[in-house]
């Protein structure tokens, strides 16, 4: 008879009986509240510094006594304390604010042009994806040769050049010089058109044209991704790829590799089977925080390619100095952040055993 003998870890795991992944999750659960808290009052008390939001959008365009009457009609004369605790009901009520210069609940800007930025986070996690695996097993494959001087390089190139740089040189040979994109927008004016008659819309263009049914309006979709995808995904790609690489011949190094490669084993199937699936644990540890500067960079390449999601409408606010928008736009960006993370510390516990918990 066979018995298996547990590893420590899973020993230690078997051991709390299952309740230390509840208590971890817990713990995850509940540090997300201080830590929206501390941002909420970041972002609140940093808006206030420029003074009130009226007179910060509005001033030199309206008489005095129309400022002062809309002044106190949002209750921006109130002591900041009192706006602060105001501000935060309203947010444990899901109401951020109204905008000042469309006078919209922040609420329903978020809801319309959040499914854009979503959809742009996407696809650019999968050009980050596509390009950063093989890259990263080909640059540890070919380790201190020059193939993987070369990709080194350009991971370090493609997360230090600035987002909006990347953008603007793709928009310039491959739309205006080559001819080949769209120069901006998420999709035709024909399918844009055609897509408005569609009940229920999610705000996903992509999903809505599959459930069109049309396939000029996937494709139409698609082509007008590609270059805010691909400048917003080479950001990730670069970090990504040097993590596989230094994974991959970290596992290289294991004793299992070391026994397949006495027994004969090619170390092109090493690499590409044995070490690759344990060095991808460590991009998930890492994906949280990517998230938080895919939302960033997003803010740059949604004004470079006018790609209508909440990045862009964010750029568009702060020129019209709407702090109220911008101070919601904000906070929502942070929850949205430390939910992800929440989630990505979960997957992460669940199958990376070096996770304590």
């Amino acid at each position: 008879m066979v018995v298996d003998t547990p590893t420590p870890v899973a020993a230690a795991r078997r051991t709390a009986g299952g309740g230390g992944l509840w208590r971890y999750i817990l713990i995850r659960l509940v540090l997300i509240i201080p830590t929206v808290l501390i941002l909420v009052t970041v972002v609140f008390f940093l808006m206030r510094l420029t003074g009130d939001p009226i007179t910060a959008a509005l001033g030199g365009r309206l008489p005095p006594d129309q400022l002062a009457a809309r002044i106190h009609e949002a209750g921006f004369d109130r002591p900041i304390f009192v706006q602060y605790l105001d501000y935060l009901g309203g947010i444990f009520r899901g109401d951020f604010g109204t905008s000042i210069t469309d006078r919209r609940p922040v609420t329903e800007i978020l809801l319309q042009y959040g499914s854009a930025t979503i959809e742009l986070a996407f696809y650019a996690l999968v050009v980050a994806f596509a390009v950063s695996i093989p890259l990263g097993l080909v640059a540890a494959y070919r380790r201190d040769k020059w193939q993987d001087a070369v990709l080194r390089i350009m991971a370090i190139l493609a997360y230090a050049t600035p987002i909006f740089f990347v953008g603007l040189l793709l928009k310039l040979v491959f739309s205006v010089w080559l001819g080949w994109m769209p120069v901006s927008g998420r999709a035709g004016t024909q399918t844009e058109l055609t897509m408005s008659g569609i009940d229920s819309a999610t705000g996903f263009y992509l999903l809505d044209a599959i459930r069109l049914g049309d396939g000029a309006a996937i494709s139409d979709v698609l082509w007008h991704a590609i270059l805010p995808a691909v400048a917003l995904g080479l950001l990730t790609a670069g970090v990504f790829l040097r993590l596989v690489r230094t994974n991959v011949i970290g596992t290289l190094g294991q004793q299992y590799v070391t026994s397949g490669r006495s027994r004969g084993v090619s170390e092109f199937r090493l690499t590409t089977k044995h070490a690759f699936r344990p060095a991808l644990i460590p991009i998930i540890t890492v994906m949280g925080m990517q998230i938080a500067m895919l939302l960033a960079g997003a803010v740059l390449t949604e004004t470079t390619f006018e790609w209508k999601g909440i990045g862009f409408m964010l750029a568009e606010y702060l020129k019209a100095r709407d702090f109220v928008a911008v101070q919601g736009i904000v906070v929502m960006i942070a929850v949205v952040v430390a939910v992800t993370n929440f989630i990505v510390d979960l997957v992460a516990a669940a199958i990376d055993p070096r996770v304590r918990y």
